[in-house]
C-alpha cells in the first residue's frame, strides 16, 4: 500500500512537472508573442507612402505584432539606430529598406549574431545574411526601358537618364542594365547619364543645363517617378517642351515606380509608360516572411504560388516579385495596385 502510494505520488509529480514544461514551451513559442520591428525608409515619394499605407494596414490585420514603427527617412545613421532599438526592444525579425545598401552590413552581422533575421525591401544589401529581399528584378527595368525607348525612337537619338543613386543597388541594376542594352542594341542612341541621388531638383537642374547643350533630346528614362515625375513635367511644360504623345516633337519618356501620377501621366500623353513596381506586394509579402521568419520557416530556389521567384544570393534569398510595363494600352488593368488605392479602406 505504501508503495503503491508512493507510486501514485511520484506520478502525480511527474505529470505536473511534465504540465509545466509543456507550459514552459508553448508560452511565447507562437508568432503572436514575437514582435517584429519594421522600419520605413523614407517619407519623400509617393510609391514610399504607398508602401507605407500598406504596411500599416498589414500590422492593423494582424499580420505581425510590429514594434512601433520608424522612419530613418534615407539616412543610415538613423537607420542603424532605429535597428538598435528594435534590438533593445526584443524585436525578433526586423524588415528595413536600405537606401544605402553597402553601409548597412555591420548593421546586419550584429543582427546575425544576436539571431534576429532579417527581410529587405527593394534593396538587395551588398553583404550581411538576409532571411530574403523582397524585390522586383531591377536589371530587367533597365533593360525594359531601354528596349521601350529603342523600339519608340526607332534606334535613333538623344536619350537622358536620370539615375538613382549608385550607391544603392537598384540604382546600380537599372544603370547597368541600361546602359549594356543600349550599347549592344541601340548604339545610334546618345544616353546623358545624370546623377541624382534620387532627388527630384537635382534632375531638373541637371536636365535643364542638357537641354540648353541638346535642345534635341527626344527621351528620358527616369529611374524613380515618385521623385523625378513632376520636376520634369514642370520642366518640360515651361520650355514648352511637354508635347502630346503621337504629335512631332514628343519626348518619349518612360519611368519607374507605378503609382497614381504617373498613370495620370501616361492617360493625358504626358509620358510614355512606366514600370510598376508593386507597392502593394512588397508590404504584403515583407509582413509574410517577416512572420515567417519568426516561426522558424524555411524557404527554397524555385517558383511561388504568388507568381514570383526566389533565388539564392550571395548573402541570402530573394523573392522576385513580377513588376510590368504599363502604357496606354494597360494603364487602366484593375490589378495594377495604383489603381486599386481608391477601393481601400
Amino acid at each position: 500500500m505504501r508503495v503503491r502510494t508512493t507510486s501514485a505520488a511520484a506520478c502525480a509529480v511527474l505529470l505536473a512537472v511534465t504540465a509545466l514544461a509543456g507550459c514552459n514551451r508553448d508560452s511565447g513559442s507562437g508568432s503572436e508573442d514575437k514582435k517584429v520591428g519594421i522600419d520605413l525608409p523614407r517619407s519623400d515619394s509617393d510609391f514610399w507612402n504607398s508602401y507605407q499605407q500598406y504596411i500599416k494596414k498589414g500590422v492593423a490585420a494582424g499580420e505581425v505584432k510590429a514594434l512601433p514603427l520608424t522612419n530613418s527617412q534615407n539616412d543610415i545613421g538613423k537607420l542603424v539606430a532605429n535597428v538598435q532599438t528594435f534590438s533593445d526592444q526584443g524585436a525578433k525579425a526586423v524588415v528595413m529598406a536600405p537606401q544605402d545598401t553597402g553601409a548597412i552590413a555591420s548593421t546586419l552581422q550584429n543582427l546575425n549574431k544576436k539571431k534576429i533575421p532579417v527581410i529587405s525591401v527593394d534593396t538587395r544589401p551588398d553583404k550581411g545574411d538576409v532571411y530574403m529581399v523582397v524585390r522586383a528584378d531591377n536589371r530587367a527595368y533597365g533593360e525594359n526601358a531601354c528596349k521601350y525607348l529603342g523600339k519608340q525612337l526607332k534606334g535613333k537619338g538623344k536619350v537622358v537618364e536620370f539615375q538613382g543613386d549608385l550607391s544603392s543597388i537598384n540604382g546600380r541594376d537599372r544603370s547597368v542594365a541600361f546602359k549594356s542594352c543600349m550599347t549592344k542594341n541601340f548604339p545610334k542612341i546618345k544616353v546623358f547619364e545624370l546623377a541624382t541621388d534620387w532627388k527630384g531638383d537635382v534632375a531638373s537642374a541637371k536636365l535643364q543645363s542638357t537641354l540648353a547643350a541638346n535642345p534635341d533630346i527626344n527621351g528620358i528614362y527616369m529611374q524613380a517617378g515618385g521623385v523625378f515625375l513632376q520636376p520634369t513635367l514642370a520642366l518640360l511644360e515651361q520650355k514648352k517642351l511637354l508635347k502630346p504623345a503621337g504629335t512631332k516633337g514628343h519626348i518619349t519618356i518612360i519611368s519607374n515606380d507605378g503609382i497614381p501620377e504617373e498613370f495620370d501621366a501616361i492617360k493625358a500623353g504626358k509620358i510614355d509608360a512606366t514600370v510598376s513596381q508593386p507597392a502593394d506586394l512588397y508590404a504584403k509579402y515583407a509582413l509574410y516572411y517577416a512572420k515567417a521568419a519568426v516561426d522558424g520557416k524555411k524557404f527554397k530556389v524555385g517558383p511561388t504560388d504568388h507568381d514570383s521567384h526566389i533565388i539564392k544570393i550571395p548573402n541570402g534569398y530573394e523573392d522576385q516579385l513580377p513588376a510590368p510595363l504599363v502604357t496606354k494600352a494597360n494603364v487602366n488593368d484593375p490589378k495594377l495596385w495604383a489603381n486599386q488605392l481608391g477601393k481601400k479602406n
